[in-house]
């Protein structure tokens, strides 16, 4: 197959991507059902834009770089804030339904480690909402082709340029190539490498490790968020909204701990700040089953089931109605701040591979404020769309530019060996090993002891995926995604031992202080890790 732009993923990022070059010709490959896979439908709280005339940008731009840590890149930031306004616009042209006030104008409500209440919402629903309208408006253009249940396994690359990725049919286990003379990388995150996390099954990381593979630039991959209220035990997200919208943690004591940790802004303090909290009180043994109380009892019947109706049903579907009483939250892997480094076009360092959404970094820093990320999807999805489309040449002359033949005969013999072997690792093993490594080394808070055993931990791993068995497609699958879990496993680990410091989602319990020096981004290749300082504002 050969096409003018392949974009990788379906989410919102991919898929605003595709409405903008939507004049060429566009193939969205997805690993799992468009629409329905990914985060960006799962997606509860809201898109955080300056819309009131009482806000600004430079207001938005200042809580963002706040939260982050002041290492984002603040061109980037820039072009996030004062480009979601209209983003937001086009959205409501797609088809999107935001709730509204009784003058008419669009609600927004308050979201952590914001001055201002711009969080604009779909009840608790908004990602649901989003998804919805860029998958209607999609159905309606005639150039833009989806495949779904495909998993792109390897970028075509030759002299640092990208000529599309070659793919593994879910369904038949057929591996094919797709020919594309610009390649757009819109494949989220990576929370699947930990044991509880709010991410759904197929965000392992395969857009980091391909591009990361080929020579590409990933940047601060030691900043995972941990959202701080999932599900206790599942890590099923119970949406920034809840405490938006005025719920209150406390601790099995009944006491509202958040004013030992932030007082002036209490649950409405930034993610990494409130994880670390929920956290501590935990581990000090004044958490309940796991985790803390947050009640929204106190709201009103008509407040939850209006703005906070999917929390609602959720938490009854597990027998507990929180219009009555509280649920029970523990902090889940959510969101990476790190990813593949691009600049104002989206453009990565390989020459015809564009990235847009959370398979970036550098826009959310050390820490993203929520709210921030359905925002980050439209405005650097349309920017990569228009920026891939300027950049399509001849797309006829690409069939011959790139012998993938013995690419794929070499794919199919490292499959071949693996499948049908009598004794050898279980894949399913090896993939709860990591997770297991990641979540008690990696997570909330690390230490050089326990980086250093992840690493061993990852580099035993390594050696045992060569003697793996697998057996059917589904296998397969797991066996290419767990190359690209443990190649993300290892980035994060080792850029969290380089950063001797405390900042933002990245806390070092043997380093606790946040420190001058290290004001700036960790940026991993293949040629190792480099620090670049990035300069006060």
């Amino acid at each position: 197959m050969i096409t003018d732009v392949l974009i990788i993923g379906g989410g919102g990022a991919g898929a605003r991507c595709a409405i903008e070059c939507s004049d060429k010709r566009v193939v969205v490959a997805v690993k799992g059902l468009f629409g329905k896979s990914g985060c960006t439908v799962m997606a509860e709280g809201g898109y955080n834009a300056v819309l009131d005339p009482e806000d600004d940008f430079e207001r938005h731009f200042r809580d963002t770089l706040k939260g982050g840590g002041y290492i984002n890149n603040p061109k980037l930031v820039k072009i996030l804030v004062k480009n979601a306004p209209r983003e937001l616009r086009n959205l409501e042209k797609f088809g999107a339904l935001f709730d509204r006030k009784e003058d008419g104008s669009i609600a927004q409500r308050p979201f952590g480690g914001q001055s201002f209440n711009r969080t604009c919402y779909s009840g608790d629903r908004t990602g649901h909402e989003i998804m919805t309208s860029l998958m209607e408006y999609i159905c309606k253009l005639d150039n833009v082709t989806v495949l779904e249940d495909v998993m792109a396994i390897k970028l075509i690359v030759k002299n640092n340029r990208c000529y599309g990725a070659i793919f593994l049919d879910l369904i038949d286990g057929k591996i094919f190539p797709i020919y594309a003379t610009s390649t757009v990388l819109a494949t989220g995150g990576a929370g699947q490498i930990y044991p509880i996390t709010s991410n759904p099954i197929q965000k392992v990381g395969d857009g980091f490790a391909m591009a990361y593979w080929e020579g590409a630039e990933l940047i601060d991959m030691e900043m995972v968020q941990f959202h701080p209220t999932g599900m206790v035990n599942s890590g099923t997200l119970v949406t920034e909204a809840v405490r938006g919208e005025g719920g209150i943690l406390y601790n099995r004591y009944g006491e509202r701990f958040m004013v030992n940790y932030d007082k002036e802004r209490m649950e409405l303090s930034t993610r990494d700040v409130v994880a670390r909290a929920i956290y501590t009180e935990i581990k000090e043994g004044r958490g309940i089953n796991g985790g803390v109380y947050l009640d929204v009892s106190h709201l009103g019947d008509d407040v939850i089931e209006e703005r906070l109706e999917t929390t609602l049903k959720q938490f009854l579907d597990v027998g507990i109605d929180i219009r009555k009483e509280p649920m029970i939250v523990a902090p889940t892997a959510h969101h990476f701040m790190g990813g593949i480094r691009i600049n104002e076009r989206c453009e990565t360092n390989i020459e015809g591979l564009f990235a847009c959404g959370e398979v970036t970094g550098g826009i959310h820093g050390a820490n993203r404020l929520g709210g921030n990320a359905l925002a980050d999807t439209q405005v650097f999805g349309a920017i990569a769309g228009r920026s891939a489309g300027e950049f399509v040449e001849d797309r006829e002359s690409l069939r011959d530019v790139v012998d993938v033949k013995g690419i794929i005969s070499k794919i199919k013999g490292e499959i071949g060996e693996k499948v049908g072997r009598e004794r050898g690792y279980s894949i399913h093993s090896l993939i709860r090993d990591l997770k297991s490594t990641m979540w008690d080394n990696v997570s909330i808070v690390r230490n050089e002891k326990g980086l250093r055993s992840a690493l061993s931990k990852i580099e035993v791993l390594k050696n045992n995926l060569e003697n793996v068995k697998l057996r059917g497609v589904f296998e397969i699958q797991r066996y290419f995604e767990f190359k690209s879990m443990i190649t993300v496993a290892e980035l994060v680990t080792r850029c969290a031992l380089e950063r001797r410091e405390s900042r933002g989602a990245h806390y070092r319990s043997d380093y606790p202080e946040t420190k001058e020096e290290w004001r700036g981004n960790l940026v991993v290749s293949k040629d190792g890790i480099r620090f670049i300082e990035v300069p006060p504002i």
